[in-house]
């Protein structure tokens, strides 16, 4: 197992950097491990502790052997009987693959007849016991796996507590070739390797036909697809590497021609460089979402095995620069590579295509990359007791996890980025990586292989051997030129910077001007969207209200129209950019009148201009604001109250304040949207100078837009404040007055009214009043007068006194 611990050295190697993978002072991985984890499953980092299967949350999967290097452990005491339920394919890809690989490793040192003279096939026959024990979770109809199984008492009966499953990921079935069949020509065994191809053999079958995708889910009895949204990340992945790696590993030219009528449609519907966008099955122009999961890093390294180089420079430059944008990718992020989940659990898919990118073109470029990969790891990632995964990429937090993966793959790949063929003590060439880069020998293609089950195979008139010369190509005659890679990250790079030059566009004679800017676009225009379609835009509407553009060139109606949708599409990044230049904090609408007096608070969505206002609230109409509008007197001096959607925030702000609003309030018009669940939304501009909008305009969403609507259609009059921040209640609407308190708003309950009532009798009584020796002379009857008024004031002034505190206490 190659680990990185401590910090590392460099040292220049014929012109190329050298990574020292070091240790810490009296520690590596093994010692921390053995020290704070073994017997358990996995080494929790911040805590310094073993998860144990059962007592501490885990990912339901029995991790990869961490003691490889220490094989004795292993053989004493790991043991396979145990009443635990497992997920088939990360216990594949992990145990069975981790005992493989280390059996390969094993074999290799002892043929060499240096080291491990005593090894006698221990961990094959490990392996074997273990994918007997897998082998339950293939009794189905269509033999397609369970997704989990019991390694004691298999699938069925109450014992094994799994069984009733009914669905799995295609990528959950399609991940099983390259160990089960490694472990049937290690054994002589093909029960195995007939297994896992009737399993691949009816994945294939249940294909989309015409757009020859897969899905994400399927059901495992009837082969319908549960999920029918098809990409190249979570879900689906390593079934596309696996058909491919089948083929290197095993020779099987059926493996390769399958992966080659896939790869065709995904780089016809699924890649837009650099992005890698999931699409319908059954309408592969139809994207399915707008945001990306980090597993599609992988595919750039798998390119580099397809022999597709191009494409791969592509998106792995976006994810290179997605990373350096967040110090490590996030679990996804969306096509304006902001973060849509924060997560990051230390993955290597990343690190692995720069691997073979580096390997397929000698770019130190890719040296670079996988040096700010380990300077990120040491940074941010590094504890105490190993490495912990990020909770959230753009805080720094911390999970208590590290995965086996991280160790298993993410080491090997970065060590093997800068190592030197001296500094391997095998040809790394003679082997094949499986998904979590356990190693398997490509001799295992000369041993006699399993019998093939009776299958639909692939027709004739669907093989295209085409593709075929596009595995392993020679690089230096793709790319003669050194600096081709270079001028194909660039663009991407300015893109991902949202700085992306617009370079004049050559068009041809009498096309004329562009036909849309982006600071032109209406998505409510009808022209406008014509102009999209034709450009091979696509307009998706977002649950959270918001408006996604994703460019498919392929449907452009003409070449030249795909040219113009790629410079509307760099056009609209650009002003995104511009207006989330500024990442404005959250702001306040603050009930203030009665009966509230500032006690309700809404966070709401700032906009770029505008001035904290108190005002009185009103509907406008039309509710969308996109018109002149009608009920304008009555909007004149108040904050207007506008639903989202129709037209630009800029439009909306320009309507009201036309009608003398002196501010507004836009509410989400997509139901059940709350602040507790959605992002921060801040209003832009539509592009053009917005110096003319003056007044203050902030967005609540749906559940705190409703709250302001109960409370005008209760009290018909309300008052708000629209600030940055809610104001203390005690400095709303009060002022002293000879040390008193009072409200300076309408008074409208008839507490308010009986306090200042009494005040101002009171007040009056002493004014009318005064000693009285000091006074003029009165008739006897204004003296009697006076006497009573005195007499009232005295007993009622302390009554108002009281009444004032009880008052304002209700009030602040």
């Amino acid at each position: 197992m190659l680990v990185l611990m401590g910090p590392f050295r460099w040292k220049l190697v014929r012109g190329k950097c050298f990574t020292l993978l070091l240790y810490l002072p009296g520690t590596d991985v093994n010692v921390l491990i053995l020290d704070h984890a073994y017997p358990a499953d996995e080494l929790m980092p911040l805590t310094c502790r073993g998860r144990v299967r059962g007592l501490e949350p885990s990912r339901g999967d029995v991790d990869d052997p961490l003691f490889l290097g220490m094989l004795w452990r292993v053989l004493k005491d790991v043991r396979l009987d145990n009443d635990v339920v497992v997920s088939v394919f990360e216990t594949n890809i992990r145990v069975l693959g981790g005992l493989l690989g280390g059996h390969s490793m094993a074999v290799m040192l002892k043929d060499a007849g240096h080291y491990m003279q005593w090894y006698q096939d221990e961990l094959l026959h490990m392996a074997k016991d273990l994918g007997l024990r897998l082998l339950p979770a293939f009794n189905t109809s269509s033999g397609l796996p369970y997704p989990r199984v019991n390694l004691k008492h298999g699938v069925r009966g109450p014992e094994s507590r799994t069984g009733t499953e009914t669905d799995t990921c295609t990528a959950c079935a399609g991940t099983i070739i390259l160990e089960f069949a490694a472990l049937s020509r290690f054994t002589g065994d093909p029960v195995f390797e007939v297994h896992a191809r009737r399993a691949l053999n009816f994945l294939w079958e249940k294909r989309q036909r015409n757009s020859n995708l897969v899905g994400t889910t399927i059901n495992i009895h009837s082969g319908e697809w549960v999920r029918r949204d098809s990409g190249v990340g979570a879900g689906i992945d390593s079934y596309y590497e696996y058909l491919l790696k089948a083929y290197i590993l095993l020779g099987d030219d059926l493996f390769l021609q399958r992966f080659n009528i896939h790869y065709a449609s995904i780089m016809k519907y699924i890649s837009q460089p650099p992005l890698l966008l999931d699409v319908h099955i059954h309408k592969p122009l139809l994207p399915a979402r707008t945001w990306m999961d980090s597993l599609l890093a992988f595919f750039p390294g798998l390119q580099v095995l397809k022999g597709d180089i191009r494409p791969a420079i592509e998106t792995h430059e976006m994810l290179y620069q997605v990373t350096k944008k967040h110090n490590f990718l996030p679990e996804a992020f969306t096509t304006d590579f902001r973060v849509h989940w924060a997560q990051h659990p230390l993955r290597p898919e990343f690190a692995e295509s720069t691997y073979f990118l580096y390997k397929a073109t000698k770019d130190p470029y890719y040296l670079e990359v996988g040096r700010t990969v380990l300077d990120n790891l040491n940074r941010f990632a590094r504890v105490p007791c190993g490495f912990a995964a990020m909770k959230d990429v753009r805080t720094g937090s911390h999970e208590d996890r590290m995965d086996s993966f991280f160790l298993a793959e993410m080491f090997k790949y970065l060590f093997l980025l800068f190592a030197e063929e001296d500094d391997l003590p095998f040809n790394v060439e003679d082997y094949i990586f499986t998904t979590e880069a356990h190693l398997l020998p490509l001799s295992l293609s000369t041993t006699p292989r399993a019998p093939s089950p009776p299958a639909n195979s692939t027709s004739e008139e669907e093989l295209d051997d085409s593709n075929f010369d596009w595995t392993c190509p020679n690089t230096r005659l793709l790319f003669p030129d050194p600096a081709f890679p270079r001028n194909l990250r660039d663009p991407i790079r300015s893109a991902v910077d949202k700085s992306c030059p617009r370079p004049a566009i050559h068009r041809e004679p009498g096309m004329g001007r562009p036909p849309l800017r982006a600071q032109d676009f209406m998505a409510n225009n009808p022209d406008h969207l014509e102009l999209l379609r034709r450009m091979g835009v696509s307009l998706i509407h977002l649950k959270d209200g918001r408006v996604q553009l994703v460019q498919h060139a392929t449907q452009a109606v003409s070449a030249v129209a795909a040219e113009d949708g790629m410079r509307f599409m760099q056009e609209m990044m650009e002003l995104s950019s511009q207006q989330q230049k500024e990442q404005l904090p959250p702001r306040a609408v603050q009930i203030i009148s009665h009966p509230f007096f500032g006690r309700v608070v809404l966070t709401a969505g700032p906009a770029q201009f505008g001035i904290d206002l108190s005002k009185s609230i009103t509907g406008v109409s039309p509710y969308s604001g996109c018109a002149e509008l009608s009920n304008a007197a009555f909007v004149q001096g108040r904050i207007a109250l506008l639903q989202r959607g129709q037209c630009m925030f800029a439009e909306k702000a320009r309507h009201i304040m036309k009608a003398g609003a002196i501010g507004g309030i836009v509410i989400d018009d997509n139901e059940g949207s709350s602040s507790d669940t959605a992002p921060l939304f801040q209003m832009a501009g539509d592009g053009r100078n917005t110096d003319d909008v003056t007044l203050p305009l902030l967005f609540l969403f749906y559940k705190e837009g409703n709250i302001l609507l109960e409370a005008l259609k209760e009290y018909r009059e309300v008052e708000v404040l629209l600030s940055d921040k809610a104001r203390d209640r005690g400095e709303i609407h009060w002022t002293e007055q000879e040390g008193l308190p009072f409200h300076l708003s309408s008074f409208s309950s008839p507490s308010q009214w009986w306090t200042v009532t009494v005040t101002f009798l009171c007040s009056l009584s002493f004014l009318f009043l005064h000693p009285l020796d000091e006074q003029p002379p009165y008739s006897k009857v204004n003296l009697s007068l006076a006497s009573c008024w005195r007499a009232v004031s005295i007993a009622l002034f302390p009554l108002s006194i009281i009444l004032c505190v009880v008052e304002q206490l209700s009030a602040g």
